[in-house]
């Protein structure tokens, strides 16, 4: 497998490779509709998970204006208030803000710590600026800099979102390691010539075949080892 030693920056993406963003919505769920089982929470689940995918879809595409997660999150919030009968708008609005709340996987802060001490850290994900501060908050999240792909009014994989990253870095696209639990994620990355590493989470997209990425890691632990054997 190739070497990882000479990059300069990592990047990192943060929903499902650095938080747990089902399981997170879930207890948003679970919080929110207190009698559901986990039949109809994941139905839930379903119902807001369709309406970010499509939302961000049909910006991709053209077929709506850019809005940020906050926009979308409370649609989709909205979305499961109507189909589990939910009218306190207390509760909606603050289902709407369950993606500022997700809880980092167990290895997540000791690795990003540990890492920052060598190498400069940047986060990069679709969470609009604020949805991202607050989650940075409240998951504990090291970063030397965090960027959200609102500065650019788009979603990965768009290329100007990894652009972003890459001019943040201010060394070339090859000195840039992307790090994502997302194939997709990691071949959009792959598109601008960065660096890419997988790490496997339960909750990601796994590479397939045909997928030619740096490195392929178990957890972040074995990420950062490899980085800072040098």
């Amino acid at each position: 497998m190739a070497e990882i030693h000479d990059v300069d920056v990592v990047v990192f993406d943060v929903l499902g490779t650095l938080v747990d963003e089902p399981g997170g919505l879930r207890a948003a769920l679970h919080e929110a509709v207190p009698a559901a089982d986990d039949a109809w929470a994941e139905e839930l689940l379903t119902v807001w998970q369709r309406h970010v995918e499509l939302e961000q879809q049909r910006i991709a595409q053209g077929h709506r204006a850019y809005a940020n997660t906050e926009v979308i999150d409370r649609e989709a919030a909205q979305r499961v208030a109507d189909h589990a009968g939910l009218a306190d708008p207390a509760t909606i609005a603050r289902l709407a803000t369950a993606g500022q709340r997700l809880p980092p996987w167990g290895d997540t802060v000791a690795s990003l710590e540990r890492l920052a001490q060598r190498l400069p850290v940047v986060g990069l994900s679709n969470a609009g600026r604020t949805a991202l501060l607050r989650l940075n908050a409240h998951a504990g999240l090291r970063w030397h800099q965090a960027l959200s792909s609102e500065a650019v009014l788009a979603y990965k994989p768009a290329p100007e979102v990894y652009q972003l990253a890459i001019d943040i870095a201010g060394c070339p696209p090859e000195r840039v390691l992307m790090v994502a639990a997302h194939a997709w994620d990691l071949r959009g990355a792959q598109a601008k010539g960065m660096r890419t590493a997988y790490v496997h989470r339960p909750v990601g997209d796994p590479p397939t075949g045909a997928d030619a990425f740096d490195r392929r890691f178990n957890g972040l632990d074995e990420l950062v080892t490899a980085l800072t054997a040098r």
